[in-house]
């Protein structure tokens, strides 16, 4: 990205104002990105935490698989996911605050007594699987803005401050070379004027 300016005072004074801007955020920017980076890792290790737990719970399920042929599959919904939002360095991210179920009765003494089991395993791998989504959706989030502002952090250091630095060195050269010639031209028109009084 090439910097426009002016070999002038006003653009090297607005220049030096985006530097001390860009050097002053940066700090903030990176701390931010390491944030980022370790909220990544920890929401990635609770997804893998919830799948692995999802995984268990599924097996158990499979062992009684044909058990499950019997089990009335109205007795069991969820009513409602209730889902708040909360700031992880700056950025929006959902957190699961309850899941409720809605769950008919059945008759205890004609249903078969692995029902109340049944309706516990499948609460439970219901639980895990929308909190396993939560987390994954969570890291896919917190991923995407560690990238934003990796690659801002990337910009300022890479590109945007050297680039600012290098214009106020040349706007400085451009100014002092003019300075010294002014300097020598008033030398030479002074010493010119001094001859022809003599």
């Amino acid at each position: 990205m090439a910097i426009k300016f002016q070999f002038n005072k006003t653009s090297l004074g607005e220049l030096d104002k985006q530097l001390k801007m860009r050097t002053k955020v940066l700090p903030t920017i990176k701390s931010k990105e390491s944030a980022l980076r370790v909220e990544v890792k920890r929401a990635k290790d609770t997804a893998t935490d919830y799948l692995e737990q999802l995984d268990a719970l599924t097996a158990q399920y499979d062992y009684m698989t044909s058990l499950w042929a019997e089990f009335d599959a109205n007795l069991l919904k969820i009513k409602d996911i209730e889902v708040t939002v909360i700031k992880i360095a700056g950025v929006k991210i959902p957190l699961l605050k309850e899941l409720i179920f809605e769950q008919k009765k059945y008759d205890l003494f004609s249903a078969p007594i692995w029902f109340a089991d049944g309706i516990g395993l499948l609460k439970n791998i219901a639980q895990l699987r929308i909190e396993y989504e939560v987390f994954k959706y969570k890291t896919e989030l917190l991923d995407s803005a560690r990238k934003k502002t990796t690659q801002k952090v990337n910009l300022y250091e890479k590109v945007q401050i050297p680039g600012y630095e290098d214009a106020i060195r040349k706007i400085k050269r451009f100014l002092e070379d003019e300075e010294n010639l002014s300097k020598s031209s008033q030398k030479i028109v002074k010493t010119r004027h001094q001859a022809e009084e003599e």
